[in-house]
């Protein structure tokens, strides 16, 4: 398929600034694959498509404050340092987005906090945005990591930066309520819909869940510049499924029970580490796998997503999942019946 078959008009005002009040009333979609129906339901309805012995697969990854505000040396305009991924722990090797960055050259020295307490030299230019920085830092990589944190900000989406301004409550927003692993720097947005009352309620239901890891990066976003989706390469991240997971969906597998992956980052994760017969392995990593139709898919048989943005590789993986005509359908349907869309807006199930 081509690049301009998953292009669509996304009306800006449709983008959901904050998240629902109440997340559980937020609006859900379900597609059904074999019916080739689509329902509107809200999401505290999800309840009603898993039963015992069912598996949802969750990425519990957590954000970490990446976004440091500092300056230049000698100067005082401001500078601004997305910290993407630590290279190095031992040298305090980061690759980062700086901007502005027209002005940012090798051997210039960074300074952030109220005291210039931190401090970093540019060492490399990976893109024209991108730089490789090197902190300069005498104590511990436990002590450097709480200093980083300790003065670092949630990393908003820039769509959702320019509807209002970043938010302190944007600490709490911007995480599932079963993040544990910090290392993303990107929410998995599916997973924001969850509340402790609807995981519990699953819980009673006898529904397992399966956690795995996958460090989000900003690399899903990246424009697509190539018609040709086979020449489009995309970041790596970092992914773990520890062994009791996998084993937990192959169980449900055997069962021929339903696993639902939450979010494409799941997804990803699974389809990055599956054998032929369509078992999950354990597996600690690094993918770049990038999903679009037609490709089968074969590690989970449901999937909760939000709206993703025309030509991004998120809708382009749902699209693989739910089918190409039948997920075309329903994001007309959804820009009709005013759903919400991106990181805070509504859910989309496929079964």
């Amino acid at each position: 398929m081509k690049l301009s078959q998953f292009k669509f008009t996304m009306p800006p005002d449709l983008v959901a600034a904050f998240p629902a009040e109440n997340k559980d009333k937020a609006r859900l979609m379900v597609l059904d694959r074999k019916r080739q129906t689509i329902e509107h339901r809200t999401f505290e309805d999800i309840l009603e498509y898993f039963k015992e012995e069912d598996v949802i697969v969750r990425n519990d990854t957590k954000v970490f404050p990446a976004m440091l505000s500092g300056h230049k040396e000698k100067a005082n305009s401001s500078i601004n340092v997305f910290l993407l991924r630590e290279l190095d722990p031992e040298s305090r090797l980061w690759d980062t987005l700086v901007d502005p960055a027209r002005k940012i050259r090798i051997g210039n020295k960074l300074y952030f906090g109220e005291n210039d307490e931190l401090e970093a030299e540019v060492i490399d230019n990976t893109t024209s945005r991108g730089r490789t920085l090197r902190f300069l830092f005498d104590g511990t990589h436990d002590e450097f990591k709480a200093k980083v944190l300790g003065m670092g900000d949630t990393p908003i989406p820039e769509c959702i930066q320019r509807l209002r301004d970043v938010v302190p409550e944007d600490k709490e927003y911007y995480q599932t309520v079963y993040a544990k692993h910090e290392g993303a720097v990107v929410a998995p947005s599916a997973g924001l819909h969850f509340t402790k009352n609807i995981l519990k309620r699953l819980e009673l239901k006898g529904v397992q869940f399966a956690d795995i890891t996958l460090h989000v990066s900003v690399g899903n976003f990246r424009l697509i510049d190539v018609e040709d989706l086979g020449k489009h390469k995309i970041d790596s991240e970092e992914f773990i499924i520890p062994e009791e997971a996998a084993d937990t969906i192959n169980a449900a597998k055997a069962k021929g029970s339903k696993i639902c992956a939450i979010g494409t980052t799941s997804l990803k994760a699974l389809e990055s580490s599956i054998y032929s017969s369509g078992l999950i392995k354990s597996h600690e990593g690094w993918t770049n796998k990038f999903i679009f139709p037609p490709y089968n898919i074969t590690s989970a048989n449901a999937l909760l997503t939000n709206f993703h943005p025309p030509q991004t590789t998120m809708l382009m993986m749902v699209c693989a999942f739910g089918g190409y005509e039948l997920v075309m359908e329903a994001y007309r349907k959804a820009i009709e019946e005013r759903y919400h869309f991106l990181t805070y807006g509504d859910a989309m199930l496929i079964v």
